[in-house]
């Protein structure tokens, strides 16, 4: 079920009306409630993979409680690890085992070697990538003594399976969001109303912004070898604020919607294309991942302790991760070393936490924001290609400088339609985005009269009609 379809409309009123008018009196109930409703919610795409998430909450429920209740640490860890096995092995034959056998394959072709092996079936059910790390981070805190084990197994599976962020994040901590499911909820006006406008923003930089920068993006990353040096600099562009629009506004929509319900989820996504440098970036970029990866791996790595050369190949190895998990392509693996080595110097230089806080954007950071957001565009390329030819034929092309023709937004009266469109949009957006920044908020808040602008936008500069996926329902 899309955020963006007739379906949720319809669906979230019923769920709401029913949580707070119905069975508001009991907590049990509603967070009962609320699991049922998650699981309709995302069997509305495939009822089979319901199973991987009970098999995932019950395996986690279960040694989480054997975690704590052992003395020894030896056995503890031995629960961990289970743990560990059952959610990354799901993640990896699902997620990975073509790749692996692709790669095998390749690497014997390189040898001279032709191995006559074939890939499998596998649907990527969504959303495991995300609730898999939510549920592998609450064993591996209780195993770190940060929390206690809940003794409710509803409330855990209300935890994991919770329909707003179920399928894209954010990844929540258990520390931040398990405990609100043991405590009574009162509807808060203002709470919920802030969760609304929120909702109207998230829809506006999806349906609006990033829907509409596809067009333009789906037919040049499809022929790339079609088009000038200036359409294909534009396309990478276009696909920088297609993908934020689109998973930027589906963790707006999560925490908006969360917020009807009266949970609150950490920010995801803090105004990243005002960033100074690519560590600042990656402290705006995905917050819940990065902080995951920081937290689970780089950390536990050795962190920034140590020789220069343990702290470099600790951030290399998280990137490379941080990659890998976006996808099972050798793009995403580039993709991750790419900001890998434009991480290091920083990091070489001790500058690496020189922008830590959000502070009003001057004029001469100017320079600073659009050289960060140029290395962005560029590492797209490859986050977006779907081989690693295609990207560097699309870079290769796009440094030629021998065609400067830009036909493909002007080519019909649709095609200037869209980008006169994507224009406009985007402007808004940072404008938006920028009063934001100016005012040291963490989030775009929408007046009254502000929310009935944007709502105008998107029933006319939005397709509401046609409703596309989000982009990270891949990852």
């Amino acid at each position: 079920m899309l955020f963006n379809s007739l379906d949720f409309i319809v669906f979230l009123p019923i769920v709401f009306i029913t949580y707070w008018l119905v069975i508001h009196k009991s907590l049990q109930y509603q967070n009962l409630f609320l699991v049922i409703s998650s699981y309709v919610f995302y069997a509305w795409w495939d009822y089979r993979f319901l199973a991987l998430i009970v098999l995932s909450t019950l395996v986690d429920f279960i040694v989480a409680k054997k975690i704590n209740s052992q003395s020894q640490k030896s056995v503890a860890k031995k629960w961990l690890l289970l743990s560990v096995a059952v959610n990354l092995g799901l993640l990896g034959f699902f997620k990975y085992c073509n790749f692996f056998i692709e790669s095998w394959v390749d690497a014997w072709e390189i040898l001279g070697v032709d191995m006559q092996a074939s890939t499998l079936n596998i649907i990527l059910p969504v959303g495991i990538s995300f609730y898999t790390f939510q549920t592998l981070s609450y064993t591996i805190d209780v195993y770190r003594k940060k929390i206690e084990p809940v003794s409710d197994v509803v409330q855990f599976a209300a935890f994991v399976s919770f329909f707003p962020q179920l399928v894209a994040g954010p990844i929540e901590r258990a520390k931040n969001l398990l405990p609100q499911f043991g405590v009574s909820r009162v509807f808060n006006t203002k709470f919920a109303l802030s969760g609304f406008y929120l909702i109207i923003w998230g829809l506006f930089k999806k349906v609006v912004v990033a829907d509409n920068c596809a067009f333009f993006v789906n037919q040049i990353f499809e022929n790339p070898e079609l088009y000038s040096s200036v359409e294909l600099l534009l396309g990478s562009i276009l696909f920088a604020f297609q993908i934020y629009g689109d998973f930027s506004g589906y963790s707006d929509i999560a925490i908006g919607v969360a917020r009807l319900f009266g949970f609150s989820l950490m920010v995801n996504f803090s105004f990243p294309y005002f960033s100074r440098d690519i560590a600042e970036f990656w402290r705006r970029w995905h917050i819940s991942l990065s902080t995951w990866f920081r937290d689970y791996v780089y950390i536990p790595l050795g962190g920034s302790r140590g020789q220069k050369f343990n702290q470099f190949r600790n951030v290399m190895l998280v990137f490379l991760i941080s990659g890998f998990w976006h996808g099972a392509n050798w793009t995403f693996i580039v993709w991750g070393a790419i900001h890998a080595l434009l991480f290091l110097p920083l990091m070489f230089t001790d500058t690496n936490r020189k922008y830590t806080k959000t502070t009003k954007m001057v004029v001469y950071n100017i320079p600073s924001i659009l050289m960060t957001f140029i290395l962005v565009c560029l590492a797209w390329v490859f986050f977006r290609a779907d081989s690693m030819s295609i990207a560097t034929n699309y870079l290769v092309q796009m440094f030629s400088f021998i065609d400067f023709s830009y036909d493909v937004f002007i080519k019909n009266s649709k095609s200037f339609l869209f980008s006169i469109i994507c224009i406009i949009s985007i402007l808004i957006m940072l404008g938006f985005e920028l009063v934001s920044v100016q005012n040291n908020q963490k989030e775009v808040r929408l007046k009254p009269y502000t929310a009935i602008f944007v709502i105008l936008l998107i029933t006319f500069m939005g397709v509401f009609k046609n409703p596309s996926n989000f982009i990270y329902f891949q990852f």
